[in-house]
């Protein structure tokens, strides 16, 4: 068994950063260090581990099955050591270190979300603290939160997970919307009647709402899927499907006519955004800090 000094953990921290930037060349600024000695680093960290960690040269910079397996364990290394120098900040009662938050895309646009207002009162406590932001899927975002990569995440979680606690946040709205050019534009149905209309049309639905969104419409099977709000929108923007878009968002296509909303008050529906965390121990000062921050301003009501 290997046992790990300082050595090691700088070697793998040069690891990281390798990884991070693409290749060796690429994580020399990062690194502030020559490919050379780099090169020698890694060297030296594969023959501390007895596994080679990655194939470069010049078809390019590739992991091996043990390099990506030697990253993912790095990741849950570094989590660990944060969660540990976090813990000790009680000792001295002060805030400091690195929060890492992750979140949906597409959400700088709601005037529900408490986030930025929560941001700006965590940071103006004076708090020595380093924020990471991570945006992705919502599956992402669980794996991530459970494995400790994620201190918390906030979105749509309509599947919950063991090991994960799930609280309520805010309510996103969302609307049926279809581009310009599409046959329903300019529609005026409504309940049975636009319904009925739909189900000539091809539907693309968010892949973690899949059967949500199809059943609001009455409707099996869906002609496409994607995995954030970007895609839906160039997807209907085409012309070529409708699908279900945050209010918030659509807004700026509805202003200039590339995208009309159906069924404003029959299919206009609320998605409710949770804040996810791991369950277990107690919550670091720094994460117990931004979720108490968190509920006041959600309390509160984002906008103002």
């Amino acid at each position: 068994m290997i046992q790990l000094q300082d050595v090691d953990l700088k070697l793998l921290r040069v690891f990281m950063t390798i990884v991070k930037c693409g290749g060796f060349s690429a994580a020399q600024a990062a690194l502030n260090a020559g490919q050379s000695t780099i090169s020698e680093q890694m060297n030296h960290l594969e023959t501390r581990l007895g596994v080679k960690l990655c194939q470069r040269g010049r078809s390019g910079f590739r992991l091996t099955e043990q390099g990506v397996a030697v990253h993912e364990a790095s990741q849950r290394l570094f989590a660990a050591v944060e969660d540990f120098r976090l813990d000790t900040d009680v000792l001295k009662q002060h805030i400091s270190g690195m929060l890492n938050l992750g979140i949906i895309d597409s959400t700088i646009t709601d005037p529900a979300s408490p986030l930025p207002k929560a941001t700006q009162r965590f940071v103006s406590r004076g708090h020595d603290v380093h924020l990471n932001v991570y945006v992705g899927s919502p599956a992402e975002l669980e794996e991530r939160a459970l494995d400790g990569r994620l201190h918390l995440a906030i979105g749509h979680f309509p599947s919950h997970i063991p090991g994960l606690a799930y609280a309520p946040l805010y309510q996103e709205a969302l609307g049926l919307y279809c581009g310009r050019r599409h046959p329903l534009f300019g529609c005026q149905a409504e309940g049975a009647e636009l319904l009925a209309e739909v189900a000539d049309s091809r539907i693309v639905v968010r892949g973690f709402m899949q059967q949500h969104d199809l059943e609001q419409l009455g409707m099996s099977k869906a002609a496409a899927t994607v995995d954030n709000i970007e895609a839906l929108a160039i997807l209907i923007i085409s012309g070529a499907y409708l699908g279900f878009l945050p209010v918030h968002f659509a807004s700026q296509w509805l202003k200039n006519g590339e995208m009309a909303q159906l069924g404003s008050t029959h299919l206009r529906l609320m998605s409710p955004f949770d804040v996810i965390t791991r369950r277990g121990a107690a919550p670091p000062p720094i994460l117990q800090a931004f979720l108490e921050d968190l509920a006041a301003c959600a309390r509160q009501g984002a906008p103002g």
